[in-house]
């Protein structure tokens, strides 16, 4: 699957002696640090938009996280995506395999939210099961984003589906939203069967 970072190096970086997550910041105190320069205000209001006024960008009231996670999609080249809805009842998810045709080339899409604060280093992890083995491991680095009303998006580099008998079958996942600050924004399962072809 993914030749992406190992997200065992990216979940311990606090054990390495030289890694030091850098002190939490408000919007407010973002926004009031070095008021006087003006080509750094121009730099934050292209970077924070809409809250480099200072106004609060609030998504849901009554959710207090920092990323709402919308949708997970997987795009194959001439096929419809294929989205698994985050915003609903996540319980449903793994009794519900999607079929992924062996061998076949695709991007996985994930959108979100995100309100408030900044949220730096935000992560998504998912870990592969086979039979209750754990049979991959995947750490997608999304970056860092400031708060807006639009849905941010990060798509995956392009993953090769495995493909043969021995590979046929169900596969069940446990993805995680996370970032710098250990923060579990979200966890959930789902699943996908590996067919030989899309029916």
């Amino acid at each position: 699957m993914s030749e992406e970072t190992d997200p065992e190096e990216v979940l311990n970086l606090e054990n390495n002696p030289e890694f030091q997550v850098p002190a939490e910041k408000t919007m407010s105190e973002i926004i009031a640090a070095d008021a006087e320069d003006e080509s750094l205000k121009k730099y934050k209001a292209t970077l924070l938009g809409e809250s480099a006024t200072g106004k609060a960008i609030i998504i849901d009231e009554k959710d207090q996280r920092k990323v709402i996670p919308k949708s997970l999609v997987l795009k194959v080249e001439g096929r419809e995506n294929v989205e698994l809805d985050l915003t609903g009842n996540l319980s449903t998810l793994a009794s519900h395999p999607f079929i992924i045709k062996e061998g076949c080339m695709y991007r996985l899409q994930v959108n979100f939210w995100v309100q408030r604060e900044i949220v730096a280093g935000l992560k998504y992890i998912q870990t592969t099961f086979r039979r209750a083995l754990k049979v991959d491991r995947d750490c997608w680095m999304l970056g860092s984003y400031g708060p807006r009303h639009e849905l941010h998006s990060y798509m995956t580099p392009v993953e090769v589906a495995p493909s043969g008998l021995v590979a046929r079958g169900t596969y069940h996942v446990v993805s995680v939203f996370s970032d710098d600050d250990k923060t579990e924004h979200l966890r959930w399962e789902w699943a996908f069967r590996i067919k030989q072809d899309w029916e």
